[in-house]
C-alpha cells in the first residue's frame, strides 16, 4: 500500500465511521434503529474488502462486538443508561449501539492506530473520549442518562480500560498493512 492510498484509507475510515455513528445515533433517536445498522453493514463491508487479510478484521469486529454488548448491557442493567429504540431483551443494549461498536473496530487498525504504541494515551483518550461521545449521542437523543453523574463517571472509569484492551485486541488482529510511520496517522493521516 503506498503512502498516498494509505492517507486517503485513513481518511476515509475516519468519514465512515462519522457518518455510521450519526446514522447509529439519529436512526436509534428517532426510532429507525435499522437504518444505522444499514450504514454499519456497508462500512463493514468497505472495510474487509479494502483490507490487505479480512480474517483478522472480521475476529476484531466480532470481539468488539461482544465486548461492546456486555459493556453497554451493563451499564443498562446498572441502570445508568436508557435507549429509546432498538433493544431486542429488556435490559441489554440495542442492537445498533452493537454496530457502533462494530464500527468503532473498523478504526482500531486505521486511524486510531496510532494508539497502540502509546497505551497510556489510549486510556486518556478513553476516558475522556468515550464519555463524549455518550453526552453528544445523549444530545441528540439517542441515549439518556438516569444520573448523568454516575453514567458518565462509569462510561469513563471503563472506556479508560476498554480503549487500551482494544487497541491490544488490534495488535494481534490487523488486516492492514502498516506502511505510513506513526506520526502520520497521529495527525489525522490527511497530510
Amino acid at each position: 500500500m503506498t503512502a498516498g492510498r494509505n492517507s486517503v484509507t485513513l481518511f476515509f475510515n475516519i468519514v465512515i465511521y462519522q457518518l455510521s455513528w450519526i446514522a447509529c445515533i439519529l436512526g436509534g433517536a428517532k426510532g429507525m434503529p435499522l437504518l444505522g445498522v444499514g450504514v454499519v453493514a456497508m462500512a463493514v463491508a468497505y472495510h474487509l474488502y479494502r483490507a490487505d487479510d479480512a480474517r483478522p478484521e472480521l475476529i476484531l469486529i466480532c470481539a468488539a462486538a461482544l465486548v461492546g454488548a456486555v459493556w453497554d448491557s451493563l451499564l443498562v442493567a446498572a441502570g445508568w443508561l436508557v435507549y429509546p429504540s432498538g433493544t431486542l431483551i429488556q435490559g441489554t443494549a440495542p442492537y445498533w449501539i452493537v454496530a457502533l461498536w462494530i464500527v468503532f473496530a473498523t478504526t482500531l487498525n486505521l486511524s486510531l492506530r496510532w494508539f497502540k504504541q502509546h497505551l497510556l494515551l489510549a486510556a486518556l483518550f478513553g476516558a475522556a473520549g468515550g464519555p463524549l461521545a455518550y453526552y453528544a449521542g445523549a444530545k441528540l437523543g439517542g441515549v439518556s442518562f438516569t444520573d448523568e453523574t454516575m453514567a458518565l463517571t462509569a462510561l469513563g472509569l471503563g472506556w479508560m480500560v476498554l480503549m487500551p484492551s482494544m487497541m491490544l485486541l488490534a495488535q494481534r488482529y490487523n488486516g492492514y498493512r502498516e506502511t505510513v510511520p506513526a506520526q502520520t496517522a497521529a495527525t489525522g493521516g490527511a497530510g
